[in-house]
């Protein structure tokens, strides 16, 4: 993104979760004067608070006031949940990104970056990625005649610091260092791009450069790794002894290979100079996981 002499204040939908966190923290660290939208209130006191829900539109249309950008974060991103909720996912995914574009084009913001997922091209996700699925079409279709240069970012497998539990890396860290074993509902096979949260941050922000409107960005790792190869790394980092159960019944709605199959407007990836390695990556996630439920006999 281009150096500015004044800040813009720049909006952050679900600026207190895993992922519109450390959009926030990037856009502090890059000077921004940043407002969070969301029903928590951010761990960080150095950007102005918003408690609101997506769908209040009042409330959404008052916080883009004023407001140059947005990063539109917030919704239900658990897969189990909307599945479970299905109605839920649908008012906050879909209803929510519609409250969203309105009230942008309303306060005349520029850039409206939307938060998908690569679920969009997949056959699994179920409600999650048909939700994902129809918010990208509301913002292709919508943006022109709202006045919005909207950018969608396809996120990854993305772990790191402040991931919630239902998070597959700290998931499968948080048994191995607590029980000393992991249960995998998979065979191995399964082949994952795991992006950083961080570099995923640093690079949806890139994505505000006026290069990026009207593109549809892929951000995802640049390793790809099996599932038993990850395990077996984390088993190497914690000394060697962690029982590994494969139970071959993979989760329901997730992709193995690929979440390529689902015909969709094509993207591209955006990649940075550098990024987190994998194996660095997990000793933070095994650390931080250590730290908050010490075990006796830690080997790092």
């Amino acid at each position: 993104m281009k150096s500015q002499t004044k800040p813009e204040r720049i909006l952050v939908t679900g600026g207190s979760g895993f992922l519109g966190s450390h959009v926030a923290d990037e856009l502090v660290k890059q000077g921004q004067e940043v407002v969070v939208l969301d029903l928590e209130p951010p761990a960080s006191g150095d950007r102005r608070f918003i408690l609101a829900d997506i769908r209040d539109a009042q409330a959404v249309n008052e916080a883009m006031m004023g407001c140059h950008a947005v990063f539109h974060c917030a919704a239900i991103a658990d897969l189990d949940k909307a599945r479970e909720f299905p109605r839920l996912a649908l008012e906050v995914n879909v209803l929510g990104t519609l409250t969203a574009l309105e009230a942008a084009g309303a306060a005349g913001v520029q850039r409206f970056m939307f938060a998908s997922s690569v679920y969009v091209f997949s056959k699994g996700g179920s409600v999650y990625r048909t939700t994902k699925q129809t918010a990208e079409r509301l913002v292709e279709d919508l943006s022109p005649q709202l006045g919005l240069r909207s950018t969608i970012l396809r996120f990854g497998s993305l772990y790191g610091p402040r991931a919630d539990p239902q998070n597959a890396i700290l998931r499968l860290v948080t048994q191995a260092v607590n029980e000393r074993k992991i249960d995998f509902w998979g065979d191995g096979t399964e082949i994952r791009e795991y992006v950083h949260i961080t570099d995923a941050a640093s690079l949806a922000v890139t994505a505000l450069d006026p290069k990026y409107a009207e593109k549809s960005l892929h951000i995802t790792g640049r390793e790809r790794i099996s599932t038993l190869e990850l395990l077996q790394m984390i088993d190497e980092i914690l000394g060697g002894d962690i029982e590994i159960k494969l139970c071959n019944e993979p989760f329901e709605g997730r992709y193995r290979l690929t979440p390529y199959s689902f015909t969709s407007n094509h993207g591209r990836r955006l990649v940075g100079d550098t990024y987190v390695d994998l194996g660095l990556g997990l000793v933070e996630a095994i650390k931080a996981s250590s730290d908050h439920n010490p075990i006796e006999n830690f080997s790092s």
